[in-house]
C-alpha cells in the first residue's frame, strides 16, 4: 500500500505519524514537505473531501493570522485559496492512502486508513 503524507518535519505530531507509517509493514511512504511543495487548492479540496472534513476544519489557526483574517468563517474557496498561497495555514499532517485521507491529529488517526 502506498501512503502519502503531507509533512512538516518541525511538527511533533507529523513526525509521530510518519514514524507510524514507516513502521507499518507493507506501506510504501511518499513524504511531501508541504511548506516546500504546497498542494494546490484543487488537491486540498480533494483531500478534505476524502477525509470527510471541511477546509475550515483543516485550517491551522494556532500560530497563524487565520483568525484575524476571518478565515474560519470564510467560504471554502477563500480558505482553500489562502491555504494554497500560504501553506503554513494547512493543519498537519494530512495522509492519503487508497482507503481515503485523514487529518492525523492525533497521530493514531492514521490507523483508520491503513
Amino acid at each position: 500500500m502506498k501512503a502519502t503524507i503531507w509533512h512538516n518535519p518541525k511538527c511533533g505530531t507529523s513526525r509521530k505519524t510518519l514514524a507510524i507509517l514507516e513502521e507499518t509493514p507493507g506501506v510504501e511512504v511518499e513524504v511531501i514537505e508541504y511548506l516546500k511543495t504546497p498542494p494546490g487548492a484543487d488537491k486540498l479540496a480533494q483531500l478534505y473531501r476524502d477525509a470527510g472534513i471541511t477546509p475550515q476544519q483543516g485550517l491551522r489557526t494556532r500560530g497563524t493570522d487565520a483568525e484575524e483574517r476571518g478565515l474560519p468563517d470564510a467560504d471554502d474557496a477563500t480558505v482553500l485559496a489562502a491555504m494554497a498561497a500560504e501553506p503554513i495555514l494547512i493543519e498537519r499532517p494530512l495522509v492519503e492512502t487508497d482507503k481515503g485521507a485523514r487529518l492525523c491529529r492525533p497521530q493514531d488517526t492514521v490507523h483508520q486508513i491503513l
